[in-house]
């Protein structure tokens, strides 16, 4: 139609510029036509006549123009078809456009075309059937692309669900780095730091065509130099897709209740620990990874979508993780007895926490919970130090550390801080008055100082607050581990009294070393002593318990031993003569005290004096039950004056000093109780005793009435028992018969001073 109005216009020009050419012509063809108007008669006849002949013979010719009519018909019909037709395939082609669309899967591209179809093509072919076929094919092609687009998201979840922990461990990782980059840029001011994570600002990726399906997320180049980020790991673009297909569609609100129903879903089952988390720290670092690699995801999506997820839908997911994280973490720390698991634990929850804290989510809680697995963490460091202070104890020879040379004196002092200036004076070799445990428990409780202060490292927490922690875990460490150690090493019965004594002496070297532990810890944390709210250590009164069980040790040794010396005593109870020398049990007895006092001239003064003060008391008062025994029921005098040489032997050993620092005869009360009443026998001075008996001035002011009466009953059977065996000496018969009446009267004289004494009570 164009080329024909073309040619029109150009057979219209021709024609003007024909006309024009030949207008006057024309004005002399007219001037001679009115010449011949005359002639025109003539001719008008002549045309009849020719008119009439012509229409004779062109009949054929009319019935050849029809047949030329019928063909223009046709003609006008064909050019109408081809307007047609014209009109219908443009409708054709983007049809045939959205099928293709639809096969390579450019599915939000098919949708804009059907909108064409609809909106511009369809409605100028409507009357034609092909036209409704195509209509009725769009609900179903459209509903074909929201099930394809659907699926593509499920599979998009599925992959993100199976690989979050690639992205966390990627997020966590950059967050490290980041932190580290942060740290050095005082320093380094021109260094750039690596990509930025995934997004900032909102700012979008570019669209990918991949679902989740890269290498990166199969497996990890260790070679790899730049650090991928969340963009490189993850194609978006299924999200995109859908997102945009539904919001054509209409159904944007379907869409995005689906998504968040199934990422809370997905939440739930990232959010739940394996049963064995807490064996290993894989463990953990994988669920701390699935948690991290969710939430970058869920903020991608926040920056990136228009209302798909909002900072209220996460945060509320954020805050339901938290609390399961929180428990989780309270449950599972609670197994862990390793404390290098602890700490890894520790630095794991901090790098999770910096890393969230990144994507701009609230980690208070999470430092909170460090705290409670702080104190967790010092309870792991108290077990295992608890166990190597036992293995310290249990490899000690308790025995002073023998010095050969200056070089070994050296190597001494710079694990313990020693000082002695009389020590320093004596020649080499000499010897530490401590035992090899000490400078070895000192070194363990510098190397606890230092596994405490791993933990409170990264916590944002002021120098002041971890000088405080680490005197309090220092003071637990002391008060309830070593002093623990301490009392059940004192307990232990292969711990002699020489050993005893060896861990007096330790625990006095112990606890002066408290000091120089208060300065290593000011040095760590360059907190003065003189502040306020610091702590002390409690070394003092840990070591000062420690010694006091020692020392009531000692004492219960010493008199255990006693016990079993004098278990060995053999009397008998009936001689008519003593032996004229000691028992040799008492002898030996006395012997060993003798060496094992020697051995106290290492302790203090005081401690030294008590234990023999205590082991001549419980002397004295075992051979005071020796006599009073209710199942000895008799005594001969010959017993009673062997037992007053042994009496005699323990007052020698008193009065011998066998440690310096008692005053006058202090040692020798212990025995006074004894002595008077052996006197009291000896010399059978009983008119003595009971005109005395109650006065002050009393020489037996020391003997009870019922333990003179006791003793006497004894004596007065073993007399009479003797009188019946010797009854061939007449003389001695009545002796011994007036001593017994003499007997009879004191011992009813004692009684009424003893029903007098219960009567009184």
């Amino acid at each position: 139609m164009e080329k024909l109005d073309a040619c029109i216009r150009n057979h219209d020009r021709e024609i003007e510029k024909m006309c024009n050419f030949h207008h006057q012509g024309f004005v002399d063809a007219i001037t001679e036509l009115l010449k011949v108007r005359a002639d025109a008669e003539k001719l008008k006849v002549q045309v009849t006549d020719t008119n009439r002949r012509l229409q004779e013979s062109g009949k054929e010719v009319i019935a050849q123009t029809e047949e030329i009519i019928r063909c223009r018909i046709q003609q006008r019909n064909i050019t109408t078809v081809v307007e047609k037709l014209q009109l219908c395939l443009p409708v054709l082609e983007m049809y045939s456009k959205l099928k293709e669309q639809m096969k390579v899967k450019r599915y939000y591209s098919a949708l804009k075309t059907m909108e064409q179809l609809e909106n511009m093509y369809f409605p100028r072919v409507s009357q034609y059937r092909f036209c409704q076929i195509m209509i009725e094919n769009l609900p179903k092609l459209r509903k074909e692309i929201k099930e394809i687009s659907m699926s593509d998201l499920k599979d998009f979840l599925e992959s993100i669900r199976k690989h979050s922990d690639k992205i966390g461990e990627t997020a966590m990782k950059q967050a490290q780095q980041q932190k580290t980059f942060h740290t050095a840029l005082p320093k380094q001011n021109n260094v750039n730091y690596g990509k930025n994570m995934y997004i900032i600002n909102g700012r979008v990726p570019e669209p990918k065509y991949e679902i989740t399906s890269k290498p990166t997320l199969e497996e990890e180049d260790e070679h790899e130099e730049e650090v991928l980020t969340a963009h490189d790991l993850v194609d978006f673009s299924p999200v995109y897709r859908c997102l945009h297909i539904y919001s054509v569609l209409g159904d944007g609100d379907t869409f995005e209740n689906y998504y968040r129903k199934q990422r809370k879903k997905q939440a739930r089952l990232v959010l739940q620990p394996q049963s064995s988390m807490h064996e290993t720290v894989e463990g953990y670092r994988r669920y701390f990874s699935q948690i991290v690699g969710f939430f970058v995801v869920e903020d991608h999506i926040l920056h990136v979508t228009q209302g798909l997820v909002t900072r209220a839908y996460t945060d509320e997911l954020w805050n339901m993780a938290l609390s399961k994280i929180i428990a989780v973490l309270r449950t599972h720390s609670s197994y862990c007895t390793d404390p290098d698991l602890v700490l890894e634990l520790k630095n794991l929850i901090v790098v999770f926490a910096d890393t969230l804290q990144g994507y701009g989510f609230p980690v208070n809680r999470l430092f909170d919970l460090l705290f409670e697995i702080r104190d967790q963490y010092n309870e792991t460091l108290l077990k295992k130090w608890a166990g190597l202070f036992r293995d310290i104890f249990e490899a000690d020879n308790y025995s002073p550390i023998p010095v050969a040379n200056e070089e070994e004196y050296k190597i001494v002092i710079s694990k313990f801080p020693f000082q002695d200036l009389e020590l320093d004076k004596q020649s080499f070799p000499k010897k530490l008055p401590m035992s090899q445990s000490v400078p070895q428990i000192y070194i363990q409780v510098k190397e606890f100082i230092y596994a405490s202060l791993k933990f409170s490292e990264s916590l944002h927490r002021s120098s002041t607050e971890i000088d405080d922690m680490l005197r309090k875990s220092t003071n637990l460490l002391l008060t309830r581990t070593l002093s623990s150690c301490l009392q059940n090493l004192i307990k232990k019965p292969h711990i002699g009294l020489t050993e005893l004594v060896q861990i007096i002496i330790n625990t006095t070297h112990l606890e002066q070393a408290c000091k120089y532990l208060e300065d290593f810890i000011t040095n760590i944390t360059n907190i003065s002593q003189e502040t306020v709210h610091t702590a002390r250590l409690y070394g003092l009164s840990t070591f000062k318990d420690a010694r006091h069980s020692a020392e009531g040790e000692i004492y219960t040794k010493l008199n255990q031993k006693i016990d079993e010396f004098i278990q060995l005593a053999d009397y008998d109870w009936t001689m008519s003569e003593p032996d004229g020398r000691a028992s040799g049990y008492l002898m030996d007895l006395i012997n060993f005290l003798r060496s094992t006092f020697q051995v106290f001239t290492h302790l203090p003064g005081k401690v030294a004096q008590t234990a023999c003060m205590s082991a001549c008391q419980h002397l004295s008062t075992s051979l005071m039950q020796m006599l009073l025994d209710s199942e000895l029921k008799q005594i001969s005098m010959g017993a009673i004056q062997q037992f007053n040489l042994d009496v005699i032997q323990c007052e020698l050993f008193a009065s011998s000093e066998p440690v310096p620092g008692f005053q006058g005869d202090t040692l020798q009360l212990a025995f006074i109780d004894l002595r008077q009443l052996l006197d009291l026998f000896m010399v059978w001075d009983w008119s003595t005793y009971l005109a005395d008996y109650g006065q002050p001035t009393s020489k037996y002011l020391r003997v009870n009435p019922s333990t003179a009466l006791t003793l006497l009953e004894k004596v007065h059977k073993g007399m009479k028992d003797s009188s019946k065996k010797n009854n061939i000496f007449a003389q001695f018969r009545k002796n011994d018969r007036d001593k017994q009446k003499l007997i009879e009267t004191v011992v009813k004289q004692l009684r009424s001073l003893v029903n007098g004494m219960s009567q009184h009570i």
